[in-house]
């Protein structure tokens, strides 16, 4: 899993600007946009938030709980900790499209984003998301506990430092390390209902660590060309399509052996051991698939998509084990 570096001179004047224009795109305020109502406002602080990737977040969240609680942990408590890992999640996604707007404005992918359309100013993105982020830290800590206040503040600090100022940019291995932002909900979950970090809740955050490169980079893989326009160096811009389909495999398969970790860590069911094996072998089947096609494109289209997708349900799949378990007879 070793950090490949791009090579000198591949990007032409056309996909990589001058770092001049870089300047002007970094410093300048967005287009202005169309005329916006309220409703278009509203619509464009949620798209800040990025609803789809927080929903994504929230269900690893929510079966932690009752993994932690061994159990119902309570309405109050589970409500109280969705609100509150919504909130650190939006500033944190906010202030990823604060600093990144230069480079949103050159892949097609996020070109539409409310900084980019003009429909939102940057002072607005700024005020929203230190709003959200002092909003998420004191509600966590009044409301359950002040440990799961300082986890929602470093999982926004490890995002948006750790990943997008300082790893998004500089090397292929970004998603991997800045991914343990990603992380952080299932230690979040736990903290609220213990008020610690146990075992169980360390597997947990190591199932999503290794879930999180065969998630993004099918992804990048799809979209190489934006980001090689923005000169953003995932993986897939700078290596082959072997090389990473081989990455792929290997952290699927470190994946679903973590998930099978849990078992005897937190004492899980047949039912779970059972369900998180089927998944797990569902998946790395796919993940070969996308290497076999990297390996013989005359074969067809590389359908990385396919493999992003499957991601998405393999680990719903196994977080709804995980929250159906402890309610199993043992």
């Amino acid at each position: 899993m070793r950090s490949v570096q791009p090579a000198p001179g591949r990007q032409t004047e056309e996909v990589a600007p001058h770092v001049s224009d870089r300047s002007t795109l970094r410093s300048s305020p967005g287009p202005t946009g169309p005329a916006t109502t309220r409703a278009d406002r509203a619509k464009a602080y949620v798209a800040l938030t990025k609803p789809r990737i927080v929903e994504l977040l929230l269900i690893t969240t929510v079966p932690t709980l009752f993994l932690a609680a061994d159990g119902w942990p309570g309405l109050w408590l589970t409500v109280a900790t969705v609100v509150g890992g919504y909130a650190s999640a939006g500033s944190a996604n906010t202030w990823n499209m604060i600093i990144d707007r230069d480079i949103d404005r050159l892949m097609n992918r996020t070109k539409q984003r409310p900084l980019v359309t003009g429909v939102l100013s940057v002072r607005q993105a700024t005020v929203f998301a230190i709003v959200l982020g002092v909003f998420s830290v004191l509600w966590f800590g009044l409301l359950v506990n002040w440990a799961s206040a300082w986890l929602s503040l470093a999982a926004v600090a490890m995002y948006v430092v750790g990943y997008t100022l300082l790893l998004k940019r500089r090397t292929t291995q970004n998603i991997v390390w800045g991914g343990a932002a990603g992380c952080m909900p299932v230690l979040i979950g736990w903290s609220a209902v213990t008020g610690t970090v146990e075992w169980p809740a360390l597997v947990l955050f190591g199932i999503i660590f290794f879930w999180t490169p065969p998630h993004y980079w099918p992804l990048s893989m799809r979209f190489k060309k934006d980001y090689a326009r923005a000169e953003v160096p995932m993986l897939p811009v700078v290596a082959s399509d072997t090389k990473v389909a081989v990455q792929i495999l290997l952290y699927g398969v470190a994946m679903v052996a973590c998930s099978l970790v849990l078992v005897p860590v937190a004492g899980m069911t047949w039912v779970y051991a059972v369900i998180t094996a089927v998944a797990g072998a569902w998946f790395i089947a796919g993940c070969l698939r996308l290497l076999a096609r990297a390996r013989h494109p005359e074969r067809g289209k590389l359908a990385a998509m396919k493999v992003f997708h499957a991601s998405i349900t393999y680990l719903t799949i196994v977080f709804v084990a995980v929250a159906v378990d402890p309610f199993l007879p043992v």
